[in-house]
């Protein structure tokens, strides 16, 4: 009789979550293909907000957080919805920090995330289309949509005195959303647009698209692409050939492997990508130094903060379900409470845990807006002497 009270007791723990020793969190992001250079540190930042959970004792009672990878692969949408198949399946993660290009993203929203109900926090997918694509409540990003990039990317080109450019974008939802955003910004405020072309990624030779580009002129050409992709390919025909000397480069472009493989000739190139002069950016780029990796790179500091919301939010709603937390990631983001940035994440369940208030400012300013997106900042670069040098934050 005790052996059957003591199974009831034991089955009835597991069913209510109050006996599970971790909670899995998976990370979704495109550790192979044209962005594999940037993603091990968006990685290692989210799995840094992981770390300071699980030294604060873990969430929900002691539950410590455990992460899973899965290779997005960026541009492939069925081995993406595979990966997060196998992550929401068979891993049984309780949310995902990613994806992290657009297209792929939101095929993981509609085919995996929304029917198994699982909250996804992008730090990188900056697509304007996500921003109305049905989702149930469960989508969320750290990144500001690319409609607001277009609008910062017209205005640091025309601060530099550039009226014309020529346009190459990379031919998926990304590339198509950023180079809209762009164009109709930089046209509204009496920029002249001299061209604007599709690229594909994974070609060997893009000559004949650079011969386009050239025959249109402008005085810059704005590469929307991919630093480890067609975007640098396209970047390396343009010296080559003498067809361009200043090159506009947006997010997705700006990263160390671009430097390394174009050298002097990109010195004076120009760009922007998401970035915030906060406190909080502070204190996280001190702690990614001391955990050995990049926190400048690009959409870093947005991982940890995905990574830390869902966390936090699962603490809020004293549940690791999705569709219990989903409605408190707004509420942990944004005020009222006490402002929540890197390495306050013990203090902030603290209160939580408390019945108080806190406010997530974390790495990147994280204010959410409207269908929890970020509302956005910038930080304007430059190629100087082979390195990437911040110019403003916008």
């Amino acid at each position: 009789m005790k052996k059957k009270l003591l199974a009831s007791v034991v089955g009835a723990l597991i069913a209510t979550g109050a006996y599970a020793q971790e909670v899995k969190l998976g990370i979704l992001l495109g550790f192979t293909g044209p962005l594999e250079s940037i993603t091990p540190h968006m990685a290692r930042g989210a799995e840094l907000a992981v770390k300071e959970i699980n030294d604060a004792g873990g969430i929900l009672g002691g539950q410590k957080v455990t992460v899973v990878r899965g290779d997005s692969t960026c541009t492939d949408a069925s081995a993406a919805t595979a990966s997060a198949t196998r992550l929401v399946t068979v891993e049984r993660v309780s949310a995902i920090v990613g994806g992290d290009c657009s297209g792929v993203t939101g095929a993981v929203l509609q085919n995996v995330a929304r029917p198994n109900g699982v909250v996804m926090i992008s730090p990188s997918a900056t697509s304007p289309a996500l921003s109305t694509a049905p989702d149930d409540g469960l989508f969320f990003r750290t990144a500001p949509s690319d409609a607001r990039q277009g609008e910062v990317m017209s205005q640091v080109i025309l601060a530099r005195g550039i009226k014309s450019v020529a346009v190459t974008f990379t031919n998926n939802d990304y590339g198509k959303g950023l180079a809209n955003s762009f164009t109709n910004a930089y046209r509204a405020a009496g920029g002249k647009i001299t061209i604007t072309a599709a690229h594909e990624d994974g070609k060997a030779d893009y000559s004949a698209e650079v011969g386009a580009l050239a025959s249109a002129g402008g005085q810059a050409l704005v590469v929307v692409g991919y630093v480890d992709q067609g975007g640098r390919g396209v970047i390396r025909s343009a010296i080559d050939s003498g067809a361009f000397k200043t090159f506009v480069l947006p997010d997705g472009m700006v990263g160390d492997s671009l430097i390394k493989a174009i050298g002097a000739p990109l010195n004076g190139s120009f760009g922007q990508l998401p970035g915030t002069d906060s406190p909080g950016a502070g204190r996280f780029q001190e702690m990614a130094k001391a955990a050995g990796f990049n926190g400048t790179s690009a959409y870093t500091g947005e991982s940890y903060d995905a990574a830390a919301l869902i966390l936090l939010s699962m603490e809020a709603a004293k549940s690791a379900r999705s569709n219990d937390f989903k409605g408190r990631v707004m509420e942990v983001a944004n005020a009222p409470g006490e402002k929540i940035y890197p390495g306050d994440l013990a203090k902030a369940l603290q209160i939580i845990r408390s019945g108080g208030q806190v406010d997530y400012v974390g790495a990147s300013a994280v204010e959410l807006i409207g269908p929890g997106e970020s509302s956005g900042s910038y930080r304007e670069i430059e190629v100087k002497g082979g390195k990437i040098v911040t110019v403003r934050f916008r």
